[in-house]
């Protein structure tokens, strides 16, 4: 998974309401013209998916808290967040059917890139297992499935109707089996200073485990990771957690020796 998170994109928290569970994921386009440039420059996705969201924001009928998609999909095959992991969508037409579906839009658009590739449809469906394994139920939709509209568009919904298939040839790669010996469980007194998160401490492990929260698209880092335990990691563990399935206190820091064993640290 390619993921771009709010951080990364200079975006605050995102303010919309929380829905921790769902029927499933809608998927969406545009629905406008959008430019076929996006194909050769990635830079551009960016500054598109930044454009929707102080488009949302702008929109005084509509009253949105945020970009109204969990996440988007440019033609990199990258998953952008919007508002994220266990936020309400606003993009499914109205209040019931927000409630029912998380939302993922294709940065496509009914004229001009109107044809998803392969990678932004890998990228849609990393969207839709990562809320598969926070709250989503099975189902995937398109927008017009409940509600009067052309969205996502025919290829998109095309897609969709399959079941949304990951394509051939896009798999996401599967992590090279670690040769090396795991880092046990190094204790929870060696993640924290007294009641709190040890910030500031020093030690290769931090290094080791930043680098495999990144690996499993949960790392939330702009530099680094570095061997200085830092408030981005403690944040990035968490976000590990939650996709393990923890939630409340459960998924807070420090590490557990369950969710250690599984990150599956090399030894440093």
């Amino acid at each position: 998974m390619k993921l771009v998170t709010r951080t990364q994109l200079g975006w605050p928290a995102s303010a919309a309401p929380a829905q921790a569970k769902t029927k499933g994921v809608k998927v969406h386009y545009e629905g406008t013209e959008v430019s076929s440039k996006l194909l050769t420059d990635h830079a551009l996705c960016l500054a598109e998916w930044k454009a929707i969201r102080k488009n949302h924001l702008a929109n005084i009928r509509e009253n949105y808290s945020d970009i109204a998609y969990n996440y988007g999909a440019c033609p990199h095959g990258y998953l952008l967040e919007g508002r994220g992991i266990g936020k309400r969508t606003g993009a499914n037409g109205d209040q019931p059917l927000n409630v029912a579906h998380y939302a993922i839009v294709g940065l496509v658009g009914s004229e001009g890139l109107t044809e998803p590739t392969a990678q932004m449809l890998s990228a849609i469906r990393d969207g839709i297992e990562l809320l598969r394994s926070n709250g989503a139920g099975t189902e995937i939709l398109g927008h017009r499935d409940g509600y009067a509209t052309a969205c996502p568009g025919g290829p998109l919904y095309t897609w969709v109707k399959k079941g949304a298939p990951r394509p051939e040839g896009t798999e996401p790669a599967q992590p090279a089996p670690v040769k090396a010996k795991l880092q046990p469980y190094p204790g929870r007194a060696f993640f924290m200073k007294g009641t709190v998160p040890a910030v500031g401490k020093s030690s290769p492990i931090f290094t080791a485990m930043g680098k495999r929260l990144v690996a499993k698209g949960c790392g939330l880092y702009l530099v680094g990771p570095g061997p200085k335990l830092g408030d981005v990691d403690v944040k990035s563990y968490e976000r590990f957690q939650r996709s393990l399935g923890y939630t409340g206190a459960d998924a807070k820091w420090p590490p557990g020796p369950t969710s250690w064993g599984k990150l599956q640290v090399p030894k440093s």
